[in-house]
């Protein structure tokens, strides 16, 4: 219903985040705070966020998005790597709480939902989502729908194998497209190739002065941006994985738009038209088909909490 505001929960390994949107995905109000590790807190912590908003605002219903494997009904999680629930009934749970309607969603579909209504994905019908951040989140729309397939979990796109026994993943396998792009990604490329050669070049790194724990996606992408030789190829690696990463997305599901999100996308200048060219010459029949367009996202952060409130209008006033 147009007039209604909602609230979306953009609920994280450190913090609960959310936002009271209108149906424009105009964010009116925010609350926050840190995540709990056990259920009964976790679910007091939601609660609290969305009373300290609704007693503000009058509000219809809550979306909740989160990392992990939601239920077809989008009620339940099956299981969240970062957060305590396990087979829980969530939305359940949590209306209870609040007195409210809640709905439950995976944080990548709810980041390309926002992106669909508001956002790059506009007007667009057959897009991947690509969520570069510690790993990869990714999402499907078809037909401006999100395709979550038969068990709710689709598509784990960062979890592709690009690297038989390659770098080991938390998931259990080795070689995930995530382990080699994204900013965890980032950071161990940079920390190999110091290992590698230290006197690489000419030039020293500054990625080699301190511990080399310490090195993030965010310091070698701020060392590119100053002309550091190790961290330019770090990028350089980055853009080559983003692109045969996306060479197999597009075998497979043939869009017509790619956005690329998540925090790693704010270095996107730094590498991103190299990964269209790396793209363009690995996609089977480049030279003879059209090629998706790649977009970076419109929302930022703000999207996992304003797709979590567009779903809960969609589907609290169905």
């Amino acid at each position: 219903m147009p007039g209604v505001l909602t609230i979306g929960v953009d609920v994280g390994g450190t913090s609960v985040r959310a936002g009271v949107v209108d149906a424009d995905g105009t964010i009116h109000d925010t609350a926050r705070t840190p995540t709990p590790r056990t259920d009964t807190a976790l679910e007091a912590a939601v609660a609290g966020v969305v009373h300290e908003l609704s007693a503000r605002h009058d509000v219809g219903g809550v979306g909740l998005a989160l990392a992990g494997f939601v239920t077809p009904d989008r009620c339940g999680v099956r299981f969240a790597p970062h957060l305590s629930w396990r087979d829980a009934p969530v939305a359940d749970r949590i209306a209870e709480r609040i007195g409210l309607p809640v709905v439950v969603e995976h944080d990548a579909n709810a980041a390309a939902l926002a992106e669909r209504h508001f956002g790059a994905a506009s007007g667009a019908g057959t897009v991947v989502f690509i969520a570069l951040g510690t790993g990869i989140g990714s999402a499907l729309l078809v037909d401006g729908q999100l395709y979550r397939g038969a068990f709710g979990v689709a598509p784990e796109l960062g979890h592709l194998r690009v690297v038989p026994d390659g770098r080991p993943c938390p998931c259990g396998k080795n070689g995930c497209w995530e382990r080699y792009c994204s900013g965890t990604a980032l950071a161990t490329t940079a920390v190999e190739m110091l290992a590698r050669d230290p006197g690489r070049s000419p030039v020293p790194s500054r990625l080699a002065m301190g511990d080399p724990g310490r090195i993030t996606g965010q310091r070698v992408a701020a060392a590119a941006r100053e002309g550091d030789p190790v961290a330019e190829a770090a990028l350089a690696e980055l853009a080559r994985w983003l692109g045969e990463g996306l060479a197999l997305v597009a075998d497979v599901f043939d869009p017509e738009l790619v956005v690329i999100g998540g925090g790693v996308s704010g270095s996107a200048p730094l590498f991103l038209d190299e990964a269209r060219e790396h793209y363009a010459a690995t996609v089977t029949g480049g030279a003879r088909r059209p090629l998706a367009r790649i977009r970076t996202a419109a929302l930022g952060e703000a999207a996992a909490v304003v797709g979590a409130a567009q779903l809960a209008r969609e589907v609290t006033h169905a």
